[in-house]
């Protein structure tokens, strides 16, 4: 055990985010002894938060929902800044690394619908809602016959839009419902065979100053080294493609057997052109895995396919 210093923690202040940043608390509290008072929080708005009438592509991409929480780490006040890792940028500001990530929960998309049961039981012409080009692009290709539009807010707020008609579905992830307590909302689960998650969907990522011991030492007994292996594939092969908000990719990492498995997608945002690689060999290679997937995509990509 580690004696019980203050360890801040930074988080956005949206529902998801604050139950997120309570997790981590708790596994602290758990793992070590400590109080909750020795771990308070610090609730930091950011850039992403403010921005509810575009596309977040269109605004500067990830990094949108991380600057804020990453001065107030480099500045030193806060310890520590719990993130979904799927909101992480592929290269983080010099003297940040992420410390590990939290077990995974679900990596699943979820259909959500007041009136229809699934993706394939929409009528053509119906009006579904997000926020995700890799959604909205795995939406087209499977059904380019549907209406895709932005639907942007957390996860309550996109909800409430459902609720009042404004779209007949959304897709929102499983990870972030059942952190909530909102399952009920589901009307089908979509299988990551059909539907592939955005890279890093489900984990919670640690994010520390580099040369901060005293707090990697502290976050080791609750980070998860499963989902640190998939995350360094799937991290790896989003660099390769430079992946970021303007570009529909997707990526998932698990364990099958004794060997770790990448399979990732890169779409045209119209969903007219999918390319798919996969990889398997031992966790250790996770980083090898990942950047020969996205090496393999990109050598396949026709001129122009990024970004277009």
């Amino acid at each position: 055990m580690i004696s019980s210093p203050t360890l801040v923690i930074g988080t956005r202040g949206s529902p998801l985010a604050l139950a997120q940043a309570h997790e981590t608390q708790d596994r602290l509290v758990a793992a070590h002894g400590w109080t909750v008072e020795h771990l308070p929080l610090s609730i930091i708005k950011t850039t992403g938060d403010t921005i509810q009438d575009r596309p977040l592509s269109e605004a500067g991409g990830k990094g949108l929902f991380t600057k804020e929480l990453d001065i107030a780490l480099l500045e030193g006040s806060i310890d520590l800044a719990v993130h979904s890792a799927k909101d992480l940028p592929t290269t983080l500001p010099e003297g940040i690394v992420i410390a590990g990530f939290l077990p995974r929960e679900d990596v699943r998309d979820a259909f959500i619908s007041q009136r229809y049961k699934s993706l394939a039981d929409l009528p053509p012409g119906a009006v579904v809602g997000s926020a995700s080009l890799r959604r909205q692009a795995q939406i087209r290709r499977l059904r380019p016959d549907l209406k895709v539009t932005l639907l942007r807010g957390n996860v309550q707020t996109r909800l409430a839009k459902l609720e009042r008609g404004e779209v007949d579905a959304t897709l929102l992830a499983m990870a972030g419902l059942r952190r909530l307590g909102l399952t009920d909302h589901v009307t089908t689960t979509l299988e990551t065979d059909d539907f592939l998650p955005a890279v890093g969907q489900g984990a919670i990522a640690i994010a520390i100053r580099a040369e901060d011991d005293r707090v990697r030492d502290a976050m080791q007994p609750i980070l998860d080294a499963a989902t640190g292996h998939a995350l360094a594939a799937e991290r790896a092969f989003l660099t390769i493609l430079d992946g970021s908000c303007r570009t529909p990719i997707a990526g998932h990492a698990r364990m099958v057997g004794d060997e770790l498995e990448i399979r990732g997608l890169v779409l045209r945002p119209d969903g007219s052109e999918c390319l798919e690689a996969i990889r398997r060999g031992s966790p250790e290679d996770a980083v090898t895995l990942g950047r020969e997937a996205g090496t393999e995509l990109r050598t396949r990509m026709p001129a122009g396919f990024l970004g277009t």
